[in-house]
């Protein structure tokens, strides 16, 4: 089966707009159970809101009422959905968004583009 397009009115938002494939389903699943988390959902939102769009580790953790390794965990299952990427610099690591992995979530869960009524 050959892929259509979506809609014109449609752009970049297909679960808007057409049912997604199986491939497409089986690549975004892994993010949004990634993100069904609370804590790991705050977590994106701290290294995103956190000054220069990165946060060290030991800031992040300070924010919860919860283990290093728990924190870490989470942390981990965040970059291996691809969602976030870390630097190690000395003792510490920085943990940034990635920005692209976010836009394809964005533009899935986008609502169809308006038209002209």
């Amino acid at each position: 089966m050959s892929k259509q397009p979506p809609p014109a009115d449609c752009c970049v938002a297909p679960l808007a707009c057409a049912p997604l494939t199986e491939d497409e389903a089986a690549e975004l699943a892994p993010l949004l159970k990634a993100v069904a988390d609370p804590v790991r959902l705050r977590l994106l939102s701290l290294i995103a809101c956190h000054d220069g769009g990165e946060a060290c580790v030991c800031d992040l953790t300070a924010a919860f009422d919860l283990t290093a390794p728990t924190i870490s965990h989470h942390l981990k299952t965040l970059r291996r959905a691809g969602l976030i990427d870390s630097e190690r610099r000395g003792t510490w690591v920085y943990y940034r968004l990635n920005p692209g992995v976010l836009e394809r979530l964005s533009a899935v869960l986008a609502p169809r583009a308006a038209t002209t009524r």
